[in-house]
């Protein structure tokens, strides 16, 4: 799945996930939690195995559920001691809706080895990628109904975070002024 569908379930799982518990759509942090969230593993996994040459692919490291209890928890430990736990459920959900969507092409096509990188380092990965960065990718993306399938996400979660009152831009103009205000002093 490509970035803008990762984030677009992420966020339309867990705004659901936060008006089913408070009746109330997510916060700025929270939904910045979680669209980060959406995010992590690829900007952990992608850059060391396509850059950097670290990692035996871009899914692996990251895109482990070994990982990932390891990460979420951590992110948990660090929450609950600034009582800030919405944000590390927001995160965790995010991580988990990335995994799972990855994990949807395969199970359709019946395609079970590649779904090893959940397993990794304990499951061999299959046959290494080619070794061609995101911008490549990009350009010979193919417009298939499955790639329609994310952009038709995309508008539902745009819409979707419109009525949420749009949540995470006041906190991101915050912190930008907090920054420019650290910066010019």
């Amino acid at each position: 799945m490509w970035p803008w569908g990762h984030l677009a379930v992420g966020y339309l799982v867990y705004t659901g996930l936060a008006r089913r518990r408070t009746d109330r759509p997510p916060t700025g942090e929270a939904a910045l939690a979680a669209v980060f969230g959406t995010q992590f593993p690829d900007l952990v996994d992608k850059p060391l195995a396509w850059s950097f040459g670290v990692l035996p692919s871009g899914r692996s490291l990251a895109h482990s559920l070994l990982t990932a209890l390891v990460v979420c928890g951590l992110v948990w430990l660090v929450a609950r001691r600034r009582d800030r736990t919405r944000l590390a459920v927001a995160f965790a959900v995010g991580y988990a809706t990335h995994l799972a969507t990855d994990a949807i092409a395969p199970l359709l096509a019946g395609d079970f080895r590649d779904l090893a990188s959940l397993g990794w380092p304990l499951l061999p990965l299959p046959t290494p990628e080619p070794g061609i960065g995101f911008l490549e990718r990009f350009a010979t993306m193919e417009l298939t109904p499955y790639a329609w399938f994310q952009f038709a996400l995309v508008g539902l979660a745009l819409a979707v975070w419109v009525r949420d009152g749009r949540p995470g831009i006041g906190t991101l103009r915050k912190w930008l002024g907090s920054w420019r205000r650290a910066v010019g002093s």
